[in-house]
């Protein structure tokens, strides 16, 4: 259990960021889901336009520190590559 003034701030700021990071890796993957869910239903035009609203959002995590780069460029490019397939 903290005990000083400062590692209780630490624990408060800890939860704070936790919440926070837990939203956007959710709100992330309800993105991805939607790509998903358009690859699997066949539509190739819903998933364009799911890959395309996805991408931003990936991002969004990179620059936020939920995500690495490199994870949020393979999920990209994994999914483009399905939905490219689609169109095929």
């Amino acid at each position: 259990m903290a005990n000083t003034p400062q590692s209780k701030k630490r624990a408060r700021q800890n939860e704070a960021r936790f919440a926070v990071n837990k939203a956007r890796r959710s709100r992330i993957r309800t993105y991805l889901r939607k790509v998903e869910e358009a690859i699997a239903s066949g539509d190739a035009a819903a998933a364009k336009a799911a890959l395309q609203a996805a991408q931003p959002e990936l991002m969004r995590g990179v620059t936020k520190g939920v995500l690495h780069k490199n994870t949020a460029a393979r999920k990209m490019s994994r999914l483009a590559s399905r939905v490219k397939a689609l169109n095929a």
